[in-house]
């Protein structure tokens, strides 16, 4: 686990993460108080029973008390009060989003994330993968689908958890507080790769987010160096381009991550590895020692390590 990205629901970064600690924490009180409760009235019966004779209708009235008082009346209240605690505090469920919220598309793949955007002032719509970037002070709308099996979402420290389901198109609102970035994890068992599919969720000030979405926008910047062209020309001539997207040099694919800017994401292969052109090297020679069960090929039997490199170059350039 990334050291500096945090993934706890005890230490929320959000209104919606901490209502949700809150309603966790009366809960738990509630049921500490119902059993304690129950314990105390067990242990009482049971002393007063064996310091006295039998007596039948003595034992009657304690049983109906027990039954009706301790053993039903007590929970009963205790969990109603509750029930209706937790349903007027609930974060709200809601089928459209809120006029102010960030709209995001996030499907789950076996084992990764398509996070899908629409720059507003352009309109151009574009996908990064396994990386969330959103703004503080916001809410974010989530729509959550699913491209093969039942994967579930969830970032504790900004909010509930939802599965995603294939055909079927859930929701869920997040808002961070603070910049910072939380780590996410993939919550439902989905095959042989399910706790190598992390997510990180970046939180950045409004300014700096309004920038990375106007960058992001953009295809790829042309190569500026002999070296990065031989990186573009490589990939195109081992048609990458089949699964991955690369905007302004090749088709659109989904099989596969949108690669457009990938140099500028914290983490390779769904939080598997640091961003570095050495990481993206042994990540494509190597991707099914690293992650056995990924979709895509290990490459350093193919391609001499000279090329391997050139590709990285070109992959992890930021202009």
């Amino acid at each position: 686990m990334d050291p500096a990205a945090h993934q706890s629901a005890l230490h929320p970064a959000g209104p919606i993460a901490d209502t949700l600690l809150g309603l966790t924490g009366w809960l738990t009180w509630g049921a500490v108080l119902i059993f304690l409760g129950v314990m105390a009235l067990l242990a009482w019966a049971m002393r007063r029973r064996a310091a006295r004779e039998p007596n039948e209708a003595r034992d009657r009235s304690h049983a109906r008390w027990l039954l009706f008082g301790g053993g039903v009346l007590f929970p009963v209240v205790v969990l109603s009060a509750l029930f209706v605690y937790s349903i007027r505090n609930a974060p709200p469920w809601r089928e459209i989003p809120p006029s102010d919220a960030l709209v995001i598309g996030v499907t789950g793949h076996m084992w990764w994330w398509d996070v899908r955007y629409r720059d507003p002032a352009s309109g151009r719509e574009f996908s990064t993968a396994n990386e969330i970037r959103i703004p503080t002070g916001r809410p974010i709308y989530l729509g959550l689908s699913s491209g093969d099996v039942i994967h579930s979402f969830w970032v504790p420290a900004l909010g509930g958890k939802m599965d995603m389901l294939p055909g079927r198109m859930q929701h869920l609102l997040l808002q961070a507080a603070t910049p910072g970035v939380y780590r996410g994890q993939c919550a439902e068992f989905c095959g042989e790769q399910h706790a190598r599919m992390a997510l990180h969720v970046v939180a950045m000030p409004p300014d700096e987010f309004d920038r990375w979405l106007a960058a992001q926008a953009l295809p790829a910047p042309p190569p500026a160096t002999a070296e990065l062209v031989r990186g573009r020309d490589a990939f195109v001539a081992n048609r990458c381009g089949a699964c991955h997207t690369v905007r302004g040099v090749t088709e659109e694919s989904r099989l596969g991550p949108d690669l457009t800017h990938l140099g500028g994401r914290l983490h390779l292969g769904a939080g598997q590895l640091p961003m570095s052109v050495q990481a993206l090297t042994e990540w494509i020679g190597s991707v099914q020692r690293i992650k056995p069960g990924a979709r895509m090929p290990s490459s350093e039997h193919r391609l001499d390590p000279q090329t391997l490199n050139s590709i990285a170059l070109w992959l992890a350039h930021r202009p």
